[in-house]
């Protein structure tokens, strides 16, 4: 990897940098360093003002070792560890941390910085919306996944669209956020694993916040780690308890459950 840039040029260690890129890391030992050189690299060529944030969660291999070293050779990276796999908890981990004004989230086998390209520019003006979703469904996107996979992301879609009237068609994969404006609500968000990203965009809307959404190409460095088909049954029991505690939450004189973090599982 290139030399970091004299103090000042890039990198948020002197001041608030602009751009936080999340990424949570699950066993992630044979392709972080290189997600992470991707990421770094791209963004130092860009010029721009930015950390990176690797949040381990619940690893087994040399994930954690690897982190820590980056962390001392990458003065634009933090790392974070966690105790259990947990993908959602890790997002939120990382965004509550996060110092840029726009927070991005890649996953490390997904960095798409062509949609941090576009996405950075919308999200940070205040009269922009706070969230930009990179949707595998929308127009003029992309999927390579497996059928098996594209189909439940259709099927996922349909039930937050007509089950909780969320707008936009993708809750799942690289988003960008104004933190400002997102950051309180994470902090009540109860649903971790398959789930954080999906209520915390819910509870964007539900609070008037804009959000938007830009077609993306899904090209995946390596296989998913969790099976589709044990996903499915677990996710779905999970939107059916999200939709309890929403409504709950909105009868007269409700009041918010403390946040726990959620039992873990492997991470996606």
């Amino acid at each position: 990897m290139a030399p970091a840039p004299a103090a000042g040029e890039s990198g948020g260690a002197a001041s608030s940098p602009e751009i936080t890129v999340v990424l949570p890391a699950h066993n992630e030992a044979e392709i972080l360093e290189s997600s992470v050189a991707e990421v770094v690299e791209g963004l130092r060529d860009r010029g721009r003002s930015f950390e990176v944030i690797v949040v381990e969660n619940g690893s087994t291999d040399d994930t954690v070792a690897i982190a820590r070293r980056l962390e001392q050779e990458i003065p634009e990276l933090r790392s974070l560890s966690l105790g259990e796999p947990n993908y959602g908890w890790a997002l939120r981990a990382g965004l509550l941390a996060a110092s840029g004004h726009v927070v991005v989230n890649f996953d490390v086998d997904w960095c798409d910085l062509g949609f941090l390209d576009r996405a950075v520019p919308m999200v940070a003006p205040a009269d922009g919306p706070a969230v930009v979703v990179g949707s595998k469904r929308t127009a003029g996107s992309e999927d390579t996944r497996s059928p098996l996979r594209r189909t439940a992301t259709v099927a996922f879609s349909t039930i937050l669209r007509v089950g909780f009237g969320l707008s936009v068609s993708d809750t799942h994969g690289v988003k960008a956020m104004r933190r400002a404006a997102v950051a309180p609500l994470a902090e009540g968000c109860r649903f971790g694993q398959d789930l954080f990203d999906t209520e915390l965009i819910l509870r964007a809307e539900r609070a008037g916040l804009a959000t938007a959404e830009i077609p993306v190409t899904v090209v995946e460095k390596r296989p998913a780690r969790s099976s589709i088909l044990q996903r499915i049954p677990r996710t779905l029991r999970g939107l059916a308890k999200l939709r309890v505690a929403l409504w709950r939450e909105s009868l007269p004189g409700a009041r918010r459950a403390p946040v726990r973090p959620s039992a873990g599982g492997p991470s996606r």
